[in-house]
């Protein structure tokens, strides 16, 4: 089967691979589509940081680079194996793509698997990867989707679970105020989280398109220009000079922590939800005076049965953030350049590892 590999910074290939194995108590999928991300441009552009280097396997997965890159994914069951007994062939499903050491209580009331040592993610630290045409994961890790879902929409389940989890993490409630700085895939997603629960949402984000997907699909109630608009100001005015209850950092610039930490009322929670190539700064003595709350927020855990059900029921509709559509071998030029150098030109961009969804 074809899949697209990570080999080093700047180096993915599309090559030849064998197809996984079926074994006792995993699930094989057929891959519909597989969403590019922040974090796999990452890794293209910085990395390795999540990709275990060529020689230094994880201790996990065993695997090093290359590996077949791809974690936000969905599909359809071709296989289960022995032991699997409530997921059959022809079920539509998508995968919490975590590698995680077996001895890890993962069941429901877990609140920290994430968390466990040596974490590291399926299309990422090894386990294959949703840029190949075929993947196998443990059943734990599959989770099942109404086919009344499409599945190009479905790939958007992971970064949405992305982003119920930054709204957990925040405490926000219905009747809040959130202020999210940053509108791409994450920002975006987690706007409409966030608007779902009931809470209000301002939206500051540079890019035209972005600013007009989060108005138009209404996941925010107010959409600013940080170029033209201070934000600031139009916050504390929106909420009769009190400040946001809660903000989201999702950009990984350093102009969008200072907004926050000055927009968020006093006793106000900044969660910082995007990965970080570099340190960041805060102004600790506004964080001491205001007395904030800031909480990082990685992945998910458990999210994804209560994401799907906001997805199956209507309450998030997924399909105007999906911005194009492309195959294996356009990865890199139609893909990651995009997002890259263009960004402000798309929001999410999905992959069909077989062709056959374009």
């Amino acid at each position: 089967m074809r899949a697209a590999r990570y080999y080093d910074r700047g180096d993915i290939r599309i090559e030849e691979v064998d197809e996984p194995a079926v074994t006792p108590g995993t699930v094989g999928i057929d891959v519909a589509w597989c969403g590019i991300c922040g974090t796999d441009l990452h890794e293209y552009t910085e990395g390795p940081i999540f990709v275990p280097p060529h020689g230094h396997p994880h201790p996990i997965s065993g695997e090093s680079a290359p590996v077949t890159l791809g974690h936000e994914m969905s599909g359809v069951v071709y296989a289960v194996g022995g032991g699997v007994s409530d997921l059959e062939v022809g079920q539509h499903v998508v995968v919490e793509p975590y590698i995680i050491r077996d001895e890890v209580e993962t069941g429901p009331a877990s609140t920290d698997y994430h968390l466990s040592d040596d974490m590291n993610f399926i299309g990422l630290g090894g386990g294959g990867g949703g840029l190949g045409e075929k993947i196998v994961v443990k059943r734990r890790w599959v989770h099942p989707v109404s086919n009344d879902v499409p599945l190009d929409q479905a790939a958007l389940i992971e970064p949405l679970s992305v982003g119920y989890h930054a709204a957990q993490r925040s405490g926000a409630k219905a009747g809040d105020v959130a202020l999210v700085v940053g509108a791409g895939p994450i920002g975006l997603l987690t706007s409409a989280v966030l608007t779902a629960l009931g809470v209000e949402v301002i939206v500051s984000e540079m890019s035209p398109l972005r600013r007009q997907k989060a108005a138009e699909t209404g996941v925010a109630k107010h959409v600013l220009d940080p170029a033209s608009q201070d934000v600031v100001a139009e916050v504390r005015a929106l909420t009769g000079g009190k400040g946001a209850d809660v903000g989201f950092e999702c950009t990984s610039v350093q102009a969008a922590v200072d907004t926050l930490v000055d927009a968020l009322r006093p006793t106000g929670v900044l969660t910082v939800v995007s990965i970080w190539g570099r340190p960041a700064q805060f102004d600790m003595q506004k964080i001491v005076l205001k007395e904030l709350d800031v909480r990082g927020t990685i992945a998910y855990v458990n999210s994804h049965p209560a994401t799907i059900e906001l997805v199956e029921s209507g309450k998030i509709d997924l399909a105007p953030f999906i911005t194009g559509r492309i195959g294996l071998d356009g990865l890199v030029t139609e893909g990651f350049d995009t997002l890259i150098h263009r960004n402000e030109t798309a929001v999410k961009i999905l992959v069909s590892p077989s062709g056959r969804g374009l």
